[in-house]
């Protein structure tokens, strides 16, 4: 006899770090999603010199974690694997859902920026995806939009967001090709990105986040 799938939804513990306190004086909220095998309090400590008394940064941290390495040492964490993946991208989805509206029950003026590292990129364009609220700026870096993503539903929900592409020029993992495939790509859909490089790696870049941060 075959076995069955079931699925059961289970309450469960996530979470977040955070640069910067919540209040009604903030202005801009920064919410940052690490790359694969990241965690989130390491993660956070590139953007130690966004907060002030004005600006505040969480991090949520991936709810699936793993040892990188064998079946000890260093931890990381993953938004997602192809294995029950739909399911996954619901969970996340909905995981991030909270974190915006806890965060906005305790800033409620504060404009909504979103990054995304590496295999956050891809995690946070198919959350904005579902947007029915205003987000001022979405910056992918050192990644992209993913390639099942229909467009049509990215066009609706960032139709007033300013798209911003980041990416070192020495990055192993963004190649020139894939770049213009990308760009080509969101421009037929009716965004227009800006696009940033630097010299560097599959890296944060400090002097690019504080232009980021400069012209919010």
């Amino acid at each position: 006899m075959a076995a069955t799938h079931r699925t059961i939804e289970v309450p469960r513990t996530a979470h977040l770090h955070q640069l910067g306190t919540l209040s009604p004086a903030t202005k801009d909220l920064w919410l940052v999603c690490h790359g694969y095998g990241q965690l989130a309090r390491f993660f956070i400590r590139h953007f130690e010199p966004l907060p002030d008394g004005q600006t505040a940064v969480i991090a949520p941290e991936a709810l699936s974690r793993f040892y990188l390495q064998g079946v000890g040492g260093r931890v990381g964490a993953t938004w997602m694997t192809k294995e029950e993946r739909l399911h996954e991208i619901n969970d996340y989805v909905s995981y991030l859902n909270l974190v915006r509206e806890m965060a906005l029950q305790e800033a409620p003026n504060a404009k909504l920026h979103v990054l995304g590292f590496s295999q956050g990129a891809a995690t946070v364009c198919r959350w904005l995806a579902q947007a029915q609220w205003p987000v001022e700026e979405l910056v992918l870096w050192a990644g992209m939009f993913p390639e099942d993503m229909a467009m049509v539903s990215a066009r609706q929900a960032l139709a007033h967001t300013r798209l911003s592409y980041v990416y070192g020029l020495q990055d192993e993992f963004v190649t020139d090709e894939k770049v213009q495939e990308q760009l080509n790509r969101v421009r037929e859909a009716g965004l227009q990105p800006e696009i940033i490089t630097f010299q560097g790696k599959h890296e944060i870049n400090a002097t690019v986040l504080q232009q980021l941060k400069a012209r919010s």
